[in-house]
This record gives C-alpha cells, structure tokens and sequence, in this order.
C-alpha cells in the first residue's frame, strides 16, 4: 500500500541514520521505500531502515552574501516632468563591485543611456542595507558623470539660414542619491529602486557667422530602476 504528497509550501526532509539529511519533495512511500525527488529533478528510493525521521520544514534561509565580488544588472526609466526637451529617458547599467561585513556594498557602473542623445555613464556607486534580513530596505548614493556615444559631431539644417548647423555634443556630470527594497533568495538578490537623479550635458553650436555658442541641458528625474545583483 502507498500515498503520494501532495507539493507543499514547505520543504520535505529525510534525516538518515547515516547522518545525511535529504532537502525535496517527497512522492511517496512504499514497500517500505521513502522515494524522494531532489532539486534537480533526479529521484532516490532510501529503505524505511537507512531513515532517522522524516520531516516538512520552512525553507532554509542562509543569510545574504557576507562579502566578495558581486555584479549586478539593471534597467529603468528617468520620468517626471522637467524643463528640458527630452521625453522619458531609458537607462541600463552594469555593476561590479565588493560586498564588505553584508551591509556595504560598493561597486563601479557602466552601460547606456538615452538622454536625447546616447551617453555612457560612469559612475562609483555605495549602498547600505538597513539590515540582514531577506527582505530589507536601503538607501544608496552615485556620482560620476555621462559620455556621449558615438561621436561628438552631428549635423542639423537650420532653414532659417539654409545650411547644416555643427553640433558638439559633450557629456557632463551626473548624481543620484535613492532608496529601495531588496529580496535575498538562494545566492542572488532582487532589488526596486527609486532615486532622485540629476546629470548635466551640453553642446557646442556653430552659429551662421561662424561663431560658436555653447548650449546646456540639466536633467532632473525620478529614477525607477529594477535589478539583479549575484
């Protein structure tokens, strides 16, 4: 005679005699055979003879990385209303860095921006987690500054004067100080940030009668990003 388990939210939990102890689900037991199917999908028969007790239990939290390497990946948009012409910029990132003592985390950031023109941010990022639970809040601060991709000349018609108009197109500095919520599960972390960011740009025009005039533009955003960090 036997019984299959139905999944539950617990964990099922052999501890043999042997002083092993099993983490699955188990299918069922049968002609005196626990059978049990493991993480990775494989299946294990253990005789009723080799098993200490049986036993549901919560998934184990381990705690979050202590220290290390860690790198992360992240993208979001800059949005709310501002003085400048550009519409709701997209932002992507990559960071790498150092977990020290499990609060502080301090890495350096790089990927894509599109902030009217393509830009590169480059950026030395310190966050602090409020505590080592698995869900937590914290708070982080960046400061660095933007490069434009691609070139720095470019090219517009002005119609009033009926010729191309050269562009420079420089980058500038940039900050952003937020807040979010992280979820620690199993070796990596899930985070939502919301941050206040501001970054300066600007270009240089070359005017009809050859003059140069230099233009700037000040950014200044909410940031809503979501990320993973391993």
């Amino acid at each position: 005679m036997g019984f299959n388990l139905s999944a539950q939210r617990t964990k099922d939990v052999l501890y043999l005699k042997n002083g092993s102890i099993i983490y699955g689900k188990l299918l069922e037991i049968k002609d005196d055979d626990y059978r049990m199917q493991v993480q990775d999908g494989s299946i294990f028969s253990y005789k009723t003879a080799e098993v200490e007790k049986f036993a549901k239990e919560s998934p184990v939290y381990d705690g979050r990385k202590s220290g290390g390497f860690s790198f992360a990946i992240e993208g979001g948009l800059l949005v709310g209303a501002q003085s400048t012409e550009y519409n709701a910029p997209f932002s992507f990132n990559v960071l790498a860095g150092f977990i020290k003592n499990t609060k502080h985390q301090v890495s350096f950031g790089t990927g894509v921006e599109f902030i009217g023109k393509p830009y590169t941010p480059l950026y030395v990022e310190y966050k602090y987690l409020i505590s080592e639970k698995k869900t937590i809040p914290f708070v982080f601060i960046r400061g660095g500054g933007i490069v434009q991709l691609g070139g720095d000349n470019n090219d517009s018609y002005d119609y009033n004067y009926d010729y191309n108009v050269p562009f420079n197109y420089k980058g500038g500095g940039s900050f952003t100080a937020g807040t979010g919520i992280s979820w620690a599960k199993e070796g990596y972390e899930t985070y939502l940030s919301f941050a206040y960011r501001y970054a300066h740009s600007s270009y240089d025009q070359k005017e009809y009668n050859q003059g140069i005039t230099t233009y700037e533009n000040t950014l200044n955003r909410l940031e809503i990003k979501f990320g993973f960090r391993f």
